[in-house]
This record gives C-alpha cells, structure tokens and sequence, in this order.
C-alpha cells in the first residue's frame, strides 16, 4: 500500500511527560493505532523499571512492539524499523491512523531520516567488545571508539553502553565511520508526519515527576523485579540490564553502592536522558510543542483538539 500523503503521528517526549495518556487520549477519541516506540518496552518481564503500562491498561489500548522480546535478545533499530513501517502500513490498510509514541529518539530518526546499511550484529565481535568494557568500562571504550570515529564519539555519551557497543561494531565490521556508509531513503518520505512534542515550561516539574516516578518503580518492587531476572538466567551485561534503573539496581545487588546511592544515580541518569531528549527535540523542523499537558488537562481534551486536524 503506498504511503504517499498519508499522515502519521508522531508523540515525542522526555521521560515522565505523559506520552502514554496523550496516545490514549487519542484513542479514546479516534481511528488510530498505537506503536511503541521505547526501546525498553520491547522486552518481556522488565514492568516495573521500564514504566511499562499493565496489561488491563495494554488490554483497553493496544499498543504494538511491547513485550516482543525476551531480555537476553537484542532489538535493533533496523527491526524497530522494519516493524514499524509494516504496522503503518497495515493501519492506513484498516482506516486507522498510525500514533507513534515513545521516548527513543534514535528509532523516530530511523523512519524520519532512513537507515543506514549498516552490517547485522556478530555475535563474537559483541562478545569481545563487552568483555573489553569488563576489563577498562564503557568510557574507556569510548575514548577507542572516539580515535575510529570521532564524529560518532561526540553524539554518543562515554556511558551509553548500547551505542559505544554498536558504533564500535560498525566500525570494526566495516573499516569505515558510520557517517560514510550509505544512507537509504525513508519510507515515510511522502507521508505528511505530524511531530508533537510534549513538555514542560518548568524543569523542576519534569525532575519532581522523574523522582516521583523512580519513586513508585522502587515501592513496586523493581529490586525483586531485578533479582527475579538474574534468578531466570539473564545475565547482567545483556543490553536490557543496561538500561536505567536496572543498571543501579544491579550495582546495589551486587554491594558496589547502597540502595540510596543506587536511587539517587538512577534518578540522576534519569534527568541526564531527559536532557538529551529535550535537547534533540529543540533540533527537531516543524515540531509542534504541546506543554505542560497532564497539569492543567487532565483529560486531554485540548491535546485531541489539536490532532482533529490530522485525524479526520
């Protein structure tokens, strides 16, 4: 089915801004579909530290590529990718308008932009770089990633495990930065993409919602969420325990840090993701901002007016 001047939507935002409500909001109100788009969602049995909505709440609004994965599998964004134009495609088939919704900037840049061909994962090489990271950390490998392809270090922080593994990768593979191999065009270039960004005016409300969220995931139970997974075979270094939340919960478990120290790190690596997210929206064209929603409208309904447009 062509794609040409169909519309989809985009829900973009910080973490802890709401994006779940707004898309079901939407749903409420209209045709749509919803898809995913947060890396951490993906896998099964990771609820508590990921946010995930509960399953009476995934019942009453469907959302697509949630618990696609198990946590020792990896998803990368060309499967994000590929997945995601399949499900666009199978909505504008049923009628329905595809919502996208998410935090994971890299998998929205990957349908805007289009993907780079880049090499599949190999096994032995990722195994090798990750018991390289064991013996000098993530930084260290960054600082060799940075001598390769400098361009790639600078967009990726010393600590995102996931992208120094994957950059380091590619360049390895390929002999060549990431920046010079071939891009494929974007299958939703002749869509009309409607990009919302959620936010707020005042970024000490966004940090109050950070901690209060970190806040009901430790009250939830994520440190036995945590235990529950190593105790089912995953293992520590695989890319899903990498994620916040997780990644100091394992510290704690492990006796490197106390639990507070642990909370207080996830709460911090929390508001530093959120920072590059606001960061990578603010460099986004034709953005449309939609502040402070969830404060002042609880019920969304001025956020749906402003989608009517798109939607009819």
């Amino acid at each position: 089915m062509s794609l040409h001047n169909k519309p989809v939507i985009f829900i973009m935002g910080p973490t802890a801004t709401g994006k779940t409500d707004a898309a079901a909001a939407l749903f409420d109100r209209f045709p749509v579909s919803i898809i995913s788009v947060d890396s951490s969602l993906v896998y099964r049995g990771m609820n508590i530290g990921t946010a995930k909505p509960d399953d009476e709440f995934l019942a009453r609004y469907p959302h697509h590529l949630v618990n696609v994965r198990e946590p020792m599998q990896t998803y990368s964004a060309a499967e994000f990718h590929d997945d995601a134009i399949e499900l666009i495609r199978q909505a504008h088939a049923q009628g329905r308008v595809p919502v996208l919704v998410g935090g994971t900037f890299f998998y929205f840049n990957a349908l805007e932009q289009g993907l780079d061909k880049l090499p599949a994962a190999q096994d032995d090489l990722r195994k090798s770089i990750s018991a390289q990271a064991g013996e000098i950390g993530w930084p260290g490998l960054h600082e060799r990633l940075a001598k390769l392809d400098p361009e790639s270090a600078l967009r990726i922080q010393p600590n995102d495990a996931q992208r120094v593994q994957r950059a380091l990768e590619i360049v390895m593979t390929t002999g060549m930065p990431i920046d010079r191999t071939k891009r494929r065009s974007s299958e939703l270039a002749d869509c009309q993409i409607i990009k919302i960004g959620l936010g707020f005016s005042d970024r000490l409300e966004l940090h109050k919602r950070i901690e209060l969220r970190y806040q009901l995931m430790l009250d939830a139970g994520l440190v036995a969420e945590v235990e529950g997974l190593l105790a089912a075979g995953v293992q520590p270094d695989t890319t899903a325990m990498r994620m916040i939340g997780y990644r100091q919960t394992l510290e704690y478990l492990n006796g490197d840090i106390s639990f507070k120290a642990a909370q207080l790190k996830g709460v911090a690596a929390t508001r530093q993701l959120a920072k590059r997210q606001l960061t990578w929206m603010r460099n986004q064209s034709n953005l449309i901002w939609w502040v402070d929603t969830g404060l002042k409208d609880k019920n969304f309904i001025q956020f749906g007016n402003l989608c009517e447009q798109y939607l009819r």
